[in-house]
This record gives C-alpha cells, structure tokens and sequence, in this order.
C-alpha cells in the first residue's frame, strides 16, 4: 500500500499536515474527510521519486552559485521587510534571468502556495538546493527565524564561492604556463624539426641522442598525427569514465590528496567545509547524527565523505566524533582532532568547529595569495627545461654543420 504525504485542511481553515497509507487519492480524501480534513495536496513515495528524477535531469548544471546566492539574500531582504513568502517568491519569480532557475521558482511558488513548507517544496530538486540548505530553511522555519537562517546561508554561500574563486585563480596561472609550454613543443616538433631533419640527413650531421628522440617523435606526428589524437581523446574519456566508478574515484580522490601543493590545498578545503557545515548546523540544532549526514553531501572528497557517513552510524552506539576523526589522521591533523574534543567535553562543539572553520579558511586564503610566488619559481624550471632541451637539441646539430663549413 503506498504511503501519501498529504497536506489538507480542517473546519477552520487551518493547515494539517501529515503521512497515510491509502490505496490511492481517492481513498486517502475519503480517510481525512472522516477526520474533519480536506484534502488539497497528496504525494506518494513513488511520485515523489519521479518528480525528483525529472527537476533533477531537467535543471542539472543549469543554476550558478552566484543565482542562489543572489536568490538567498533577496528573499532574505524582502522576508525582513515584511513581505509573505509567496510574495517574496513572486517577485524573485520575475526578476530572475536564468530561464531554468526561474521556472524553478515558480513551481516552488506554487508549491508553497497550496500549502507545502518551504523547505519540502526546495527538497525537489537537490541538484540546486543541497541537502544542508534545505535543513537549513527547514529550520527556520520550525523556530520562526527564517530571516535569520538566510542571512547565515548567504553569507556562508558567498563565503564559499570566494574561496573557490581564489583557488581556481590561483591555479590558472600555472595551468595557462604548462599549457603554452606544450603547445611550443608541439609546434616546434610538427613543422620546425621536419625541416631542419632534411638538411641533417643530406650533410650527415652527427646528431645527439635528445635530437634523435625528438626527430622520432616528430616523424610520429606526422605519420600517425590523427591517430596520436583519437589516441588522447580515447584515453582521456577512460580516464573519466574510471573516475566515475567507485573504485577509481576512491583512488583518484586518494592521490589528489598527496600531490604537490593541491593535496595541502585539498585538504584545507575539505577542514574548512566540515567545520563550517557542523558547526552551522549544530549551532542550529539539528542533532548530531542528521548533521554528518548533511555534511557528508557537502564535502567533495570520498574520503571525507566516508568518514563522515560511518561517524553518523558510529556516534549512535555511543562512539565519540574525536574518536572517529583520530582513526582518519591522515585526514584531520591534531589541530582538528583536539579542538573537537575540547568541544565536547565543554559542551561547545558547535563554536569550537566555527572557530576551526576561520582557522583553516585564512590558512587556504594565505596559501593562495602565497600560491603564485611559491609555484612562480617551479614554473619557470619546468620552462625553462623543456622549451631549454627542445632549442637545444634543435641548435646543436645547427652548430656541428657551421663548424663542416
């Protein structure tokens, strides 16, 4: 028998909520009527999955943090200046230029308006509203501070959003360096070489062996280049399709963990994340095991992940969180581990894991701000060798065919 999360209304007009099993509708508007309730709203679990399926396909990748951030504080704004929600989402419902992010919005309009809460009507669609977000709000809504809570999400949204940009400004310029070195490389070898490889051949210059390899390469170019770049894109479509099964992601997600400069950077990352979402979360009181849930959906490494998703199964038979982070060293140092456990001894975790938070968010500001100066000098090696040992190799044989003359 399915079980329909309904909405309806008594005698007096007031909004009942609740969960039945019924055969179908009919039968469910029948139940309530005996009760003294109209039936407005009804969902079963399996339509409930559907239209899930359907907002998510449809809206994925579609809505830009900056759209929900801009979303957050206006209805933030306007709740505050006393608009009602429906209001509020009306307005936002004609501002919005983002064609998907406002249908969106109007269909949790109407959603609210036949009287689902707020947070039901966003848990539709996860692809744009995270599960942290919609417990958020749901929050809000049970203590009457809904103003409150949107505040907080977008601030810790834009929050977010900054540190992210800095990240991904900070690896641009090594990304743009590597990048212009490879495409010198390829250039040289598929038409400079080529040409300067006739003319050692007829003056038999002696060549040497970085010469000889570079030549090889060059003549594979040539020979097999579109096959050297189906080649490429082959390997490069494994490689995402090995990312996305579970056992690649794990190592994947490993090994970024432990490179140069990104794993420190990832690490940071995935600190700062947990410690912010728990502290929020704990601050607003929602129970412990609920908040590793929801923090496990925000962090971006498996490995994080997993450790948060066995905590919240760990702390119901009484394992304490200090103890499950101590068990992941390589992924929550001391600073953390300690912190945690001055938290609940205190009966303060929820400050102590903000002010965690603001630690390990100015620790990843300052590494990128420090970020250029530290790789700038790497760079210019790795430059320096490659496009050095290509001209090399290239003059060389130039100069053992002057000296013939």
């Amino acid at each position: 028998m399915p079980k329909f999360t309904y909405t309806a209304r008594d005698q007096k007009g007031q909004i009942k909520r609740g969960v039945l099993n019924a055969n179908n509708k009919s039968s469910l508007a029948e139940t309530l009527r005996d009760q003294g309730l109209l039936l407005t709203q009804a969902e079963s679990d399996s339509d409930g999955k559907r239209k899930t399926h359907k907002n998510t396909s449809s809206l994925f990748g579609g809505v830009s943090t900056i759209d929900k951030i801009m979303f957050t504080k206006n209805l933030q704004v306007m709740i505050k200046s006393g608009l009602s929600i429906l209001r509020a989402l009306d307005i936002l419902n004609r501002q919005t230029a983002n064609k998907k992010f406002k249908k969106t919005i109007g269909d949790i309009r109407q959603s609210v308006e036949k009287g689902t809460e707020l947070a039901s009507s966003l848990r539709s669609y996860p692809k744009i509203f995270s599960p942290f977000f919609v417990s958020m709000i749901k929050v809000g809504e049970v203590s009457g501070k809904l103003e409150d809570v949107l505040a907080e999400l977008a601030t810790q949204m834009k929050k977010d959003r900054d540190l992210m940009v800095k990240v991904r400004s900070a690896m641009m310029y090594p990304s743009v360096v590597l990048m212009t070195m490879f495409t010198v490389i390829i250039l040289m070898l598929a038409f400079v070489l080529p040409k300067l490889t006739d003319i050692f051949k007829d003056f038999q210059v002696e060549l040497p062996l970085t010469t000889k390899i570079l030549i090889g390469f060059s003549e594979l170019i040539q020979s097999y280049g579109i096959f050297v770049l189906l080649g490429g894109i082959i390997i490069i479509i494994l490689f995402v399709l090995y990312s996305r099964t579970k056992g690649g992601r794990e190592k994947i997600h490993a090994l970024n963990l432990r490179l140069f400069i990104l794993g420190p950077i990832l690490k940071q990352i995935n600190l700062a994340r947990f410690s912010r979402t728990m502290g929020t979360l704990l601050r607003s009181g929602i129970p412990i095991v609920e908040a590793l849930s929801i923090t496990s959906d925000v962090l971006g490494n498996v490995h994080y992940k997993k450790v948060m998703s066995d905590a919240a199964n760990k702390i119901k038979k009484g394992v304490k969180l200090v103890d499950i982070l101590e068990e992941s060293k390589k992924l929550f140092p001391p600073l953390t581990t300690q912190m945690v456990m001055v938290g609940e001894e205190t009966g303060t975790l929820d400050n102590i894991l903000e002010e965690v938070a603001d630690f390990y968010e100015g620790e990843l500001t300052e590494t990128m701000n420090n970020l250029s100066s530290i790789l700038e000098p790497v760079l210019m090696v790795l430059l320096g060798l490659g496009v050095g040992i290509v001209a090399v190799s290239i003059v060389s044989p130039i100069y053992s065919l002057m000296e013939n003359f």
